[in-house]
């Protein structure tokens, strides 16, 4: 199994760390992702979902053979799907 995890340093949008730890999981660039990841979730609800710093909860969703995590935290797990 292979997992990435990351944290929010500040440094992008939840959206940017799903995509930079799926491709850091494929050992590829975030620009050669298919589908791309707009193609799969709504990236304006999935940002306005932890906008609100009291908001607590995790989002659970598929792309691209990997299981994507998300906390309110701002904590990204990307496990694989595959062996």
């Amino acid at each position: 199994m292979n997992q990435v995890q990351t944290d929010d340093s500040g440094d992008g949008t939840i959206c940017q760390n799903v995509v930079e730890s799926i491709a850091k999981a494929e050992g590829t660039s975030p620009t050669e992702l298919v589908p791309s990841l707009y193609e799969v979730i709504d990236p304006d609800a999935l940002e306005s979902l932890f906008t609100d710093d009291q908001a607590l909860g995790k989002v659970i969703f598929n792309y691209n053979g990997y299981e994507v995590s998300i906390f309110s935290d701002g904590y990204v797990s990307v496990e694989s799907h595959g062996a």
